[in-house]
């Protein structure tokens, strides 16, 4: 009994050691293939052939890697703002210090200085950390064309980053439309600021264009030069703001009207997760799970900046309404929610024991910051 046993496992190993070498041989065969096609052509032939596979390892070499290194990316980067020791409003009119003379009185009220928007300031520093100091994946010509024609975010690889990005800047663009219509505008009267309008328009523009389109067909602007565009749009209008040109309009019911596109804007990212969370449950083998994971992600980083410049801008309001704890507290559940960096996501079922759900983790964060969000809210409509 004892040798039929073992002979039986010697059949195995052999059988499976005869599949794995069946399956060496099929995966090299092209290339062992193309090896001897290679070696009988002229140098007229072989000189193309290498510089097209140059190429090609050169080009995935750098989309590779810009996929996988994020430049920038800091949680904590607000904190080197230091926009807690503002003691002046966005819009409002900088306290000048004492003249020394009739001549600097003068001076000083020719030029008057405004303080600039710390929103304003967070939009176009996410947007260059975007599109700057990293490649603007979603529209590299190697992501839109994906592996071997399927979508990179249908796919467990290299797409974290372009999701990530593009939760960024739906938070940038969510705050561009609210700059235009309501908080660069004296009490929504006033005419539309045209380097925001610019800012704006550029900011919506498609997220996957390439320098050669088919819809429609020809060439075409990329999106990360709309976006630097825009970068240079907003930095402009915070120049006007700082000379009192421009206008911020830091009231209550303004700051309302945020809040509530802010909540609205996630809520709806809160919808996507639960829907991905509950109808497929793949755990470590999901393929769309990291997608979904680090859009929501890249869009709480965004608000998180957003929301600790708003805090600035609106300071009169806050300290006004006492909102100070609660304000911090939104903060505070942001940043906890931006500690959540899994190597790998997993989207398993919500009460299972092997593989976590990393979904829900991050939809329950979005929700408590979404309900601190309408707190706020309804202490302001008081």
């Amino acid at each position: 009994m004892p040798d039929r046993i073992t002979a039986f496992f010697q059949r195995l190993g052999q059988g499976v050691g005869r599949g794995i070498g069946l399956l060496v041989a099929w995966l090299i065969w092209p290339f062992m293939a193309a090896r001897g096609w290679y070696s009988g052509r002229h140098w007229m032939v072989k000189g193309p052939v290498i510089a097209v596979l140059a190429l090609l390892v050169g080009s995935y070499g750098y989309f590779i890697w810009q996929t996988q290194v994020w430049s920038g990316f800091n949680p904590n980067f607000v904190d080197s703002y230091r926009w807690s020791e503002r003691t002046v409003p966005a819009g409002q009119e900088l306290t000048a210090p004492a003249p020394a003379s009739p001549q600097t009185t003068a001076a000083a009220t020719a030029a008057r200085q405004c303080q600039s928007s710390a929103i304003v300031d967070a939009a176009a520093d996410l947007t260059d950390m975007n599109v700057n100091q990293n490649a603007w994946i979603s529209s590299m010509l190697l992501y839109r064309l994906g592996l071997l024609g399927l979508d990179w975010d249908s796919t467990p690889f290299l797409d974290n980053k372009a999701s990530f990005q593009r939760g960024v800047n739906q938070a940038v663009r969510r705050t561009s439309v609210e700059l235009v219509d309501t908080l660069a505008r004296m009490r929504g009267t006033s005419g539309v600021n045209n380097n925001l309008q610019d800012a704006r328009s550029n900011l919506q523009f498609d997220e996957y264009s390439w320098y050669f389109g088919l819809s429609p067909f020809g060439p075409k602007t990329p999106s990360p030069s709309y976006y630097r565009a825009a970068i240079d749009s907003l930095r402009k209008f915070n120049a006007e703001l700082t000379t009192c040109v421009a206008v911020f309009d830091g009231r209550a019911d303004n700051l309302v009207q945020f809040l509530d596109r802010i909540a609205n804007d996630i809520g709806s990212t809160s919808a996507i997760l639960r829907e991905r969370s509950e109808n497929f449950n793949g755990g470590w083998f999901d393929t769309r799970a990291d997608d979904r994971f680090w859009f929501a992600y890249g869009q709480l980083y965004g608000y998180y900046a957003i929301l600790t410049a708003a805090g600035a801008d609106f300071s009169q309001v806050i300290r006004e309404r006492n909102l100070g704890p609660m304000w911090s507290e939104t903060l505070v559940q942001l940043k906890a929610a931006l500690r959540i960096q899994p190597a790998i996501i997993s989207n398993g079922r919500e009460d299972g024991w092997i593989m976590p759900s990393h979904l829900a983790v991050m939809g329950f964060y979005i929700l408590r910051v979404r309900s601190n969000l309408v707190e706020v809210r309804s202490v302001l409509d008081r």
